[in-house]
């Protein structure tokens, strides 16, 4: 009957603690606006105007919110072209150049993320959850023991 509720525990557990990928991205790039900007090797002469800059950063795959990267640090700034529509590529600041990023697709991102809640809230969610079911599952087997 022990192994039971131990396998139950266990299924409950990685269901609130899912295992994450540890794979790296295919390729580098930045988000903006809603849209994946594959990086090129081509340097950018005239920038426009500042038009964002990376929230968040990891170099591992994961669905972020906001304009994201998994190359360049939260803060970097993207700006548009001179005479390039920002639908067609954009610039992102390197090192006192900038690098051209064409737009690829839609990024699904955000999508996903129904609250676009942070990772360290999730897991504090799945630790209550967790305890919780721990609590319950006590209580079930000591009133099932005094019977």
């Amino acid at each position: 009957m022990n192994k039971k509720y131990f396998s139950l525990a266990i299924i409950f557990i990685l269901c609130v603690f899912p295992i994450k990928s540890l794979a790296s991205w295919a390729y580098p790039f930045v988000v903006w606006d809603g849209y994946v900007y594959v990086l090129t090797d081509e340097v950018v002469d005239e920038v426009e105007k500042e038009i964002g800059h990376v929230t968040k950063y990891s170099d591992m795959e994961g669905t972020y919110s906001g304009n994201f990267s998994n190359v360049y640090q939260k803060g970097t700034k993207y700006y548009s072209i001179v005479g390039v529509s920002t639908d067609e590529a954009i610039a992102v600041k390197n090192d006192g150049s900038y690098i051209k990023a064409n737009r690829d697709v839609e990024y699904a991102g955000n999508k996903n993320d129904i609250l676009e809640v942070e990772s360290s809230s999730t897991t504090l969610i799945g630790l209550v959850l967790f305890i919780l079911f721990i609590t319950i599952l006590g209580i079930y087997l000591i009133s099932k023991r005094r019977k």
